[in-house]
């Protein structure tokens, strides 16, 4: 089975390098490197250069302008050649080197398995590589479908998903800027009723920061788009139901200090 790990970046040379050193690392898995930049001049493409032998033919990249973050991943789905689909963002780190092996597994195992995730971690902003201390840990093992309503999803950046689904269901609305992450998974797991299975360990090491957690405007516009993204998919919500899941955030925070670091 064939893996299609997909990052997409703009101007990303002061974090793109640790994503690459993490896939070009991966072992056990057949896959295919996907890179789409949105015409950085910042030193990124130097960066896709210097690394492009170092995968044997895996790595394949493309430079143009796009219409953001999630056009951009639409792009990569539409190039991708094999049979699942995942998604490393170039701030990101594959957190061990047989992660890919371990996303294909349970697709080999069970031809009716749709969707899998997992958990992720997230380190510093100004980590160097994936031995950076856990921050917070975000497992996919305590979330339950009814949380989708409360505006908690499984950990997006741990989800491997055939690709064919993308092709039946569509891919991710480029009208939301944060959370077409959110909307895309209700629209497969609630809607299409994806067969997707947890899987118990840690697939990607995140740094803290990103559009759905720079400052109050940002996370407003976050909630704002889950409601709609709920909305869209059948599902009622309202601004106020999004306030406990910021209690459910403070447990991801005690978690690594419970766990002893990572």
């Amino acid at each position: 089975m064939r893996l299609s790990l997909i990052t997409v970046c703009y101007n990303s040379a002061a974090t793109l390098e640790t994503a690459l050193a993490s896939a070009q690392a991966q072992r056990g898995a057949d896959f295919e490197y996907l890179v789409v930049d949105g015409g950085s001049t910042d030193g990124t493409l130097d960066l896709l250069r210097a690394w492009e032998p170092r995968f044997g033919g895996r790595l394949k990249w493309r430079s143009e302008p796009d219409r953001g973050l999630y056009d951009a991943i639409n792009k990569g789905i539409a190039r991708a050649e094999g049979e699942v689909v995942a998604l490393l963002h170039a701030d990101d780190i594959l957190d061990a080197d047989d992660v890919l092996a371990r996303w294909c597994a349970p697709f080999e195992a069970d031809p009716a398995l749709q969707a899998v995730y997992a958990d992720i971690r997230f380190i510093p902003q100004d980590a160097a590589g994936r031995g950076a201390p856990t921050r917070r840990y975000y497992s996919g093992g305590f979330w339950r479908p009814w949380m989708f309503r409360w505006g908690l999803m499984p950990p997006h950046p741990s989800f491997a998903i055939r690709r064919d689904c993308f092709a039946r269901l569509g891919g991710y609305r480029t009208d939301m800027r944060i959370a077409a992450d959110h909307e895309l998974l209700v629209r497969f797991l609630l809607r299409g009723g994806l067969k997707a299975r947890y899987l118990p360990f840690c697939t990607t090491a995140m740094r803290l920061g990103g559009l759905s957690t720079d400052g109050v405007r940002a996370r407003i516009r976050l909630n704002r788009e889950i409601v709609r993204a709920n909305r869209l998919n059948g599902l009622w919500c309202c601004l106020p139901m999004m306030a406990p899941k910021y209690a459910y955030k403070v447990l991801e925070l005690l978690r690594p200090r419970l766990r002893g670091g990572k």
